[in-house]
């Protein structure tokens, strides 16, 4: 038995989701003519409250999508140090939009508005990249599934308005905040002028991710996804798979989390754990003593079928999910409090 715990990436299709695509009744998206894609679009669209969304193979490239749609070559948009945007996407600021990055240091992928509005402040001129574009990322991937307050947000949204700032969500794993924080999504389409969330992390779909907007944001959106080759064609074998987890995987979320607990409850009682970060959702990064190493750690767990990850400056992350079973969390919790230095 193989525990993997590297990603929430990891799931595969339960039997009924597979089923439920192999029946999905599909045509040429390019031409918008695959019936499930667009239903959807539609379903997404309406459950935040949001005008139109568009379907795309992966979270990188709805997000980045979004910031060239909000963004000219040469400008700025603003960000957490952690942000999955800046750190996990390849560059991709750069390399498809020409922009730069401002970088705020948050507490655990989170910045304040007061820290927002000092990022903006100063000069605005020909010397300078123009401050265009907001970005936040809910539930913090490098922050441990940190979830933001939702009045902080609402501050933040103020800031851009009175400053004709475009707001951004990466919303990989936002279902796993509003199952943790007891909120609806409607509330994040009122906030923010684009939002991507990805069904194939907590919600278990194989492949894909949405970008929700405006009707005249999602229009460019569309250009911008064929410029990047995302085109595709019978995608609605793909998009029945992230119909029937928007349907039936959602509040599930709340398993992983309470597993995720646990595993953190068992991590502070053993003598070569020197720090956890909080856990809030489905995400545990914690600290060995040097003596072991991250490295030394996760290969010994290896050695036991358990796959972890490294997440750099010595932190290991954990990461709950749809097919970590019973089962395997208790051989987890035991081979934990087993550990011997």
């Amino acid at each position: 038995m193989i525990i993997d715990l590297i990603s929430d990436t990891v799931t595969r299709p339960t039997k009924e989701m597979l089923q439920i695509m192999m029946n999905a009744p599909v045509g040429d998206d390019v031409f918008k003519m695959d019936p499930t894609v667009n239903q959807l679009q539609e379903k997404a669209a309406s459950l935040f409250g949001m005008e139109d969304a568009l379907f795309f193979p992966s979270g990188t490239m709805a997000n980045q999508t979004a910031i060239k749609l909000h963004t000219q070559s040469g400008d700025k948009l603003i960000c957490d140090k952690y942000a999955h945007i800046y750190n996990y996407e390849g560059g991709g600021v750069a390399f498809n939009s020409g922009v730069t990055c401002k970088l705020i240091d948050g507490n655990r992928g989170m910045y304040t508005a007061k820290q927002l509005q000092k990022a903006i402040a100063g000069r605005s001129d020909i010397h300078v990249p123009y401050s265009r574009l907001v970005c936040v990322e809910n539930t913090t991937n490098k922050g441990g599934g940190a979830c933001w307050e939702f009045s902080e947000l609402k501050k933040i949204e103020k800031i851009t308005r009175e400053n004709n700032l475009s707001f951004h969500l990466d919303g990989a794993r936002l279902f796993n905040a509003l199952v943790a924080k007891n909120e609806a999504p409607a509330q994040y389409g009122q906030l923010f002028d684009t939002i991507s969330i990805c069904l194939s992390k907590g919600l278990g779909a194989p492949v894909g991710s949405i970008l929700l907007g405006s009707k005249h944001h999602i229009a460019k959106a569309l250009r911008i996804r064929k410029l990047f080759g995302g085109g595709m064609r019978q995608a609605g074998f793909l998009a029945a798979a992230g119909i029937f987890a928007l349907d039936n995987h959602v509040e599930r979320l709340a398993e992983d989390h309470q597993k995720a607990q646990e595993i953190g409850e068992v991590l502070s009682t053993v003598s070569y754990v020197t720090k956890i970060e909080p856990i809030e959702t489905n995400i545990i990064i914690f600290y060995v003593d040097q003596k072991i190493g991250a490295d030394t750690f996760i290969q010994r767990m290896k050695d036991k079928n358990i796959l972890l990850t490294p997440m750099g400056e010595g932190r290991i992350r954990i990461v709950t999910h749809l097919d970590y079973t019973d089962k395997m969390h208790q051989v987890l919790l035991d081979e934990l409090k087993n550990f011997q230095k």
